[in-house]
């Protein structure tokens, strides 16, 4: 049994950062998701909304339109896969789970609205994760006395609120929001604590698949970023991180699964 789950990135939107309108049509999104399955995918992380630095907002109608046929499609043809979906907004999260999704991927963790009503409601696991600002201008110089504290307080506010909710402990997990509203030196503060959040008792995703902070460090174009993308895989699942939320599947679920091996070898 593996002690880690790979999320694979399914964005039906056409202004994602890295493959937006690949896949913002019915049936190439249904081959991605055929193809992310078959790669030992855990969860597919449906989202109709970019959430890019500048990326501009999108109405409930439409992110309701843009995610729901796909959600629908992917569970008449999976019914045991975990299909989240990757939404701020109560009423896109309402549809979505009413189309077949049953889990949560929060950037706002469940600040927004009825968001915490729908999430107890349907007793669904939710993603919770930090977010500085705005996608309009959360890359905008953002500071932090401490940006590892600053995060494990926001985590305890927000973990408090969802359980005063009546939400359930064991459907939470902990996102440190790699890249929204950080600079580099805080991305890599975050993933070098990734022990640090694992200590608050919650499992911890950790979403880093082809991001900016690679072009930062290698210079490298958001297609040639899968090498730096595993570094941070393997170093944070080493440090008990659980959840990882990619775009690349098979080749994670190999380093997960030869890094697993080694832990198992060593013990």
């Amino acid at each position: 049994m593996k002690d880690f789950k790979v999320m694979g990135v399914l964005n039906v939107t056409p202004d994602s950062f890295s493959d937006g309108g690949k896949f913002n049509q019915l049936e190439p999104a249904l081959l991605q998701a055929d193809k992310m399955i078959a790669a030992q995918a855990d969860i597919i992380d449906v989202g109709g909304e970019s959430t890019r630095p500048g990326a501009n907002v999108v109405s409930v109608d439409e992110e309701i339109s843009r995610v729901t046929p796909i959600i629908k499609a992917i569970r008449e043809k999976y019914p045991e896969i975990t299909l989240s979906i990757d939404s701020s907004k109560a009423e896109v999260m309402e549809a979505a789970i009413m189309a077949g999704a049953n889990f949560i991927n929060d950037v706002n963790a469940l600040e927004g609205g009825d968001a915490i009503e729908v999430a107890v409601k349907h007793d669904v696991q939710v993603c919770l994760m930090h977010k500085k600002g705005q996608p309009q201008n959360m890359q905008d110089n953002p500071e932090y006395d401490d940006v590892v504290q600053h995060v494990l307080d926001y985590f305890d506010e927000r973990v408090e609120a969802c359980l005063a909710y009546g939400m359930d402990a064991d459907n939470i997990i902990l996102d440190p929001g790699i890249g929204f509203g950080k600079t580099l030196k805080h991305n890599i503060q975050l993933i070098q604590h990734t022990a640090t959040l694992k200590q608050m008792g919650f499992p911890v995703l950790l979403g880093v698949s082809r991001k900016s902070m690679f072009g930062d460090l290698l210079g490298r174009p958001v297609d040639q970023r899968l090498a730096g993308s595993l570094a941070v895989v393997q170093f944070a699942y080493l440090q008990g991180a659980d959840y990882f939320r990619v775009h690349d599947v098979a080749q994670t679920v190999d380093v997960l699964r030869v890094s697993q091996a080694l832990l198992q070898e060593q013990s």
